[in-house]
């Protein structure tokens, strides 16, 4: 049997792993297959002014996509990121236009990073919201972020009576002028949108690779009861990757206002699909316990440039939601075939070394 067992499973073996191989670079290979596709199909396609535009589209995506990764990992789901996203804006919109009224004679006007300030607060305050609806009342993640959907967008409609906040260059007399260099300033010719991502990107990679945190993420993703066991504060981890999410969507509430120099209540709209495209493509399980940061952002320039190719090709964008739809479930098929084939790998290299 031991005999057998020695010349059948190194033949397996082999032939396991250049699938293995493939299976988890399918994001750099999606990544390479659009660009080279959008090249030829695409005109002007990679050319510098087009790449810096994309390259703002991609932060937004990436942005949402890197606080979606830590609540799938997690175990967890976020649908609310989109309306958050609206809600800050208007947050940010109504604070630079109007201000806070005190009293019926005054108005108080905050500086622009006050101002910042106060809307990554109502962002990191609905993912609260998820958190202790989930973690306290027990609601199913799903339906807990469902409901926030509703009510952060209704709240931003209530804002504003449904109207846009126009014209947000601010008034130097009250100090709120500058929040357009946000959305519009450059470092070194690169948009000050791709700075952030990177100073967001790398800090929400060390999170997760290098901090207890991280790791407890993880475990709770894997298996909630055995963390739990084994001494992790379950409910603590997901309030934070749920407040997280909620900060990294108000990041970009922020930004998209900032680049229109105005804010509408329903922007954000379907971006969680954007979100949890780009984390399941980067190799994000749906299942909880795997994913990466790195794998994530590339999966948002994947969908980004997926998206922009399709708009400069003029395709319509009911087809592109499609497309967007077969994205994610290609995308989980392909991360369960991955997993299915990792679980056969790692039983024939056991039979091999116990042999």
């Amino acid at each position: 049997m031991s005999l057998a067992i020695k010349s059948t499973a190194p033949g397996a073996s082999f032939s396991e792993a250049p699938l293995l191989l493939l299976l988890k670079l399918r994001t750099f290979i999606a990544l390479f297959a659009v660009v080279v596709f959008f090249s030829f199909a695409a005109h002007n396609f990679l050319s510098i002014e087009n790449l810096l535009i994309m390259s703002r589209h991609v932060a937004l995506n990436a942005f949402l996509a890197i606080g979606m990764t830590f609540v799938i990992v997690a175990g967890g789901i976020d649908l609310s990121v989109g309306s958050v996203v609206g809600l800050t804006g208007m947050v940010a919109g109504g604070l630079i236009l109007k201000g806070i009224p005190i009293g019926s004679e005054y108005t108080l006007f905050l500086s622009v990073p006050a101002v910042i300030v106060v809307a990554l607060i109502v962002g990191v305050l609905v993912g609260a919201i998820n958190g202790l609806l989930i973690t306290r009342l027990n609601v199913a993640p799903f339906i807990a972020t469902l409901g926030t959907l509703y009510i952060a967008r209704g709240a931003a409609l209530l804002s504003s009576g449904g109207e846009t906040f126009p014209n947000l260059t601010g008034n130097p007399a009250y100090g709120t002028s500058g929040f357009p260099v946000l959305g519009s300033a450059t470092i070194l010719g690169i948009p000050l949108t791709v700075w952030l991502l990177v100073v967001v990107g790398v800090v929400a990679a060390y999170i997760a690779a290098r901090t207890p945190l991280g790791r407890q993420i993880y475990a709770v993703g894997a298996n909630e009861r055995a963390a739990q066991l084994s001494g992790v504060r379950v409910n603590r981890v997901k309030m934070f990757v749920y407040m997280f999410s909620g900060f990294c969507a108000a990041i970009v509430g922020l930004i998209i206002s900032s680049e229109l120099v105005a804010s509408h209540p329903m922007s954000g709209e379907t971006f969680e699909l954007n979100a949890i495209a780009a984390a399941v493509l980067g190799g994000t399980s749906m299942s909880g316990g795997r994913g990466k940061i790195g794998g994530t952002i590339v999966g948002a320039f994947v969908i980004g440039m997926l998206s922009d190719g399709l708009v400069m090709m003029g395709v319509s964008s009911f087809w592109q939601t499609v497309i967007k739809g077969v994205v994610i479930v290609a995308a989980v098929v392909v991360d369960q075939i991955q997993r299915r084939a990792q679980q056969r790998f790692a039983l024939q290299k056991q039979a091999a070394t116990g042999a």
